[in-house]
């Protein structure tokens, strides 16, 4: 880490506000999305799915649709064969959730609406989706689980015998005999909606079969290629090598996008079926209806604390509704739910279940702060519950249960089954809270929450939380010394549009020295780049992927230096490297010369298991009119010490972009189902998103105060931290602004609709 940092004093690349270099060729329609992408004699794909939310399937008819003009050939669960491949999962695998795998297309039945039951391939993409409209599927339907509480009248799963997947359990210490002993104890339910990510781009794929040599080659593949082309491998009983999963650009991910799903099956597979290269683009109603959901959890939890305000112990009960089957990562967010529900609080007693309830829904999974987002809404509305009753400032109750410095490294609750333990790593959790009220200017902002102006109540409120990241196990990169001597970086993680190639291009600057200029090209995330990638997920890319490039360069320096004091006659200590040129007292030579007609090229890996911890506070002054529900957000403050910035200006879009991202989850998003399954709000006239105009005073400042000690730059992801708290800080701002009405807020969203409804419930009458 020191040579890390002498380096930066010589060529500071690393915390300076560079231009993202990725823009250059967006701004110039230079890039290369996977649908501007095409291959020779390719055809199209649309996929046939399912209109009811649970039947068995009697019959497919593709008659009318094999007439039509340009159709190839129609294909259903009968053409993929027996046994149909299912989706493993990829994280929290366990042997109990087997039997909850989603069937890469319907084998015999449907249990959501959008599931795949067959694939229309034709010349054209207009011909395939006016094809799949005539296909007919008969399906006598059953009836329908619609919700977490729904018990097991209706199994959807019959094989296990519940509609309950798996029940995880936070532990720490002894729950049971702190609660015996609290002398206060509160108890409430709260619930957080069903909402997801809706990025610009939806997903696509072509897939190409190479018969001669044996060679599959998937476009459109991001976040996680490596592990999809050990899925797809297995599915179609090839080689890891014999694929080739490449990332183009990708127009947004945010944790729902680039998981394995049944048309990352079904097209390579049709491709390889028909020796033709196919190319599906999902339509916006698909995304909607089958991309992974999020959110969508309820909690009877209780805080158990001394009169001061000291905490004892947490413990409860939720539930959350994770569709019809477990998906790749179904499993994380309700881990995430158990093991972060203390956050940055000192609760030294915690016992809290998560039964993990199969609906008649699209299957959830992980979406920008997956299970955080949630579990921080429960612990800070609760926070604000106890300290009205306890008497106490709600930042006086907050600061005393603060972890502190000289607590560090702090262990988080376990989870079982799985035994999942992990710490906060560094940071000092007071600084940030204390930086946050200022910025903020509470005392004044505070004086007037509660209070009507202007027709509108004003309410205020702040909440603390941490950010987990940089998940292992390793990950790989990949430094090349060019003929010309210019550098280019591979790297094995993924970019979703979060600068990562101006990133990665600013730590292999710092690490070998140089400028940025005299990095050609980052390339990223596709399965030809390095020998083995992982990805970018949970804030992971810059901690694990720039560590790895760390590494490389070390490597790669050792060489340049060897061959620098053979040419030179000296010590391989001697020679000093620095912009492009190996000198020592006997001469210099060019990397260029060094690098030979060949190039060098050399590989590295970082490998930990450790997780990083960013941590903040934010804080929101809302105004709410009584009269339409509306909430106007008139200031937002956050404050997250990231352990060390690499780029403040992608670290500035990153943290706005949560937080405006979380503001529309609490504020305008929602998912909504009626009794039959059926998605009422699958469109973007019905499912509201954040306008540029909606949200226009969130101000961020990102700290570097404690460095994480596990990794060698000492970065924590940031890329999710914007999002977790702004559930329980919007919620406790406008509970504070209709206080006076006796509003009390217990779940969300906060639409205008549902919050005119709890106003005009109110047992006080609306003031003049």
């Amino acid at each position: 880490m020191s040579d890390l940092k002498d380096l930066r004093a010589e060529t500071p690349s690393i915390g300076r506000p560079i231009p993202r270099l990725e823009d250059d060729r967006f701004l110039q329609g230079k890039g290369a999305y996977v649908d501007d992408l095409a291959a020779a004699g390719m055809v199209a794909a649309a996929i046939v799915r399912s209109p009811v939310a649970h039947g068995r399937i009697r019959n497919i008819d593709a008659g009318a649709s094999l007439k039509m003009p340009g159709v190839l050939t129609v294909l259903s669960a009968a053409d993929v064969g027996s046994p149909v491949p299912r989706i493993p999962l990829r994280q929290e695998a366990h042997p109990s959730l087997l039997v909850f795998e989603q069937p890469v297309i319907a084998d015999g039945v449907v249990r959501y609406v959008g599931e795949p039951v067959a694939i229309v391939l034709a010349a054209t993409a207009a011909q395939a989706a006016d094809a799949a409209e005539a296909v007919q599927v008969d399906i006598d339907e059953l009836p329908v689980v619609r919700d977490r509480a729904a018990g097991n009248d209706v199994l959807l799963h019959p094989a296990a015998g519940s509609n309950c997947a798996i029940t995880l359990r936070a532990v720490r210490g002894d729950v049971d005999q702190a609660f015996g002993q609290a002398p206060y104890i509160r108890r409430e339910r709260l619930s957080v909606h069903r909402h997801t990510a809706i990025p610009m781009e939806p997903r696509g794929l072509i897939a190409h079969w190479d018969a001669a040599a044996g060679k599959l080659t998937v476009d459109g593949a991001t976040k996680v290629p490596f592990a999809n082309r050990r899925i797809l491998a297995r599915m179609l009983k090839l080689e890891e090598a014999a694929i080739e999963l490449i990332e183009p650009d990708v127009g947004g991910g945010f944790g729902v996008r680039g998981e394995f799903y049944p048309e990352d099956f079904l097209i390579p597979f049709a491709a390889r079926k028909l020796d033709r290269p196919v190319k599906w683009i999902e339509t916006r109603g698909e995304h909607f209806l089958t991309t992974n959901h999020a959110r969508d959890a309820e909690c009877d939890i209780e805080i158990a604390c001394s009169r001061d305000g000291r905490l004892i112990g947490l413990r409860g009960h939720a539930r959350t509704d994770i569709g019809a089957y477990i998906r790749t990562v179904g499993v994380t967010p309700s881990r995430n739910i158990a093991q972060v529900c203390s956050g940055p609080y000192r609760i030294p007693h915690i016992g809290l279940d998560v039964s993990l309830m199969l609906t008649n829904k699209t299957p959830v999974a992980t979406y920008r702060g997956p299970g955080r987002f949630e579990t921080d809404f429960f612990r800070e509305r609760m926070f604000d519950l106890i300290a009205a009753d306890l008497g106490i400032d709600r930042i006086e109750f907050r600061r005393r249960n603060l972890v502190s410095e000289a607590e560090m490294p702090y262990a988080l609750a376990t989870v079982q089954p799985f035994g999942d333990a992990t710490e906060c790593d560094s940071g000092n959790y007071e600084a940030t809270l204390d930086r946050c009220l200022a910025e903020f200017d509470w005392p004044a902002k505070s004086a007037v929450s509660g209070t009507k102006i202007d027709g509108c109540y004003h309410g205020v409120a702040l909440g603390c939380y941490i950010e987990g990241g940089a998940s292992g196990p390793s990950e790989s990169a990949r430094l090349t010394l060019e003929p010309d001597g210019m550098l280019s970086v591979s790297s094995g993680s993924s970019s979703v549009g979060q600068g990562l190639e101006t990133s990665l291009a600013q730590i292999a600057a710092d690490a070998m020295a140089v400028p940025i200029s005299r990095i050609r090209r980052v390339c990223h995330g596709s399965t030809t780049l390095v020998q083995q990638g992982f990805g970018s997920y949970s804030s992971r890319s810059v901690v694990m992927g720039g560590s790895a490039i760390v590494q490389a360069a070390a490597e790669l320096k050792s060489i340049l230096r060897t061959s620098a004091a053979a040419m030179l006659g000296c010590r391989a200590e001697d020679v000093m490297l620095g912009n492009g040129i190996a000198s020592a007292p006997a001469g210099s030579v060019s990397w260029a010369k060094l690098a030979g007609p060949q190039g060098i090229r050399v590989d590295g890996s970082f490998a930990s298991r450790k997780r990083t911890y960013s941590y903040g506070a934010h804080a929101a002054h809302v105004a709410v009119d009584a009269e339409t529900g509306q909430v106007s957000v008139l200031d937002y403050v956050a404050v997250e010490d990231v352990g060390r910035i690499i780029n403040p200006v992608t670290l500035h879009g990153q943290t706005v972009g949560a937080v405006v991202q979380g503001l529309g989850g609490v504020l305008l998003e929602e998912l909504v189902y009626d009794d039959q399954g059926q998605l009422l709000t699958g469109s973007l006239m019905d499912y509201t998103l954040p306008r540029a105009d909606n949200f226009p005073t969130v101000e961020a400042v990102v700290l570097e105060m404690h460095p994480s000690p596990n990794n060698p730059l000492g970065a924590k992801g940031a890329g999710e931290g914007g999002v977790i708290p702004v559930g329980g800080v919007i919620a406790n701002a406008v509970a504070a602004a209709l206080a006076p009405l006796g509003v009390e807020i217990r779940d969300l969203p906060l639409t205008p609709q549902r919050l005119w409804r709890k106003i005009s419930e109110a047992p006080n009458p609306k003031e003049n």
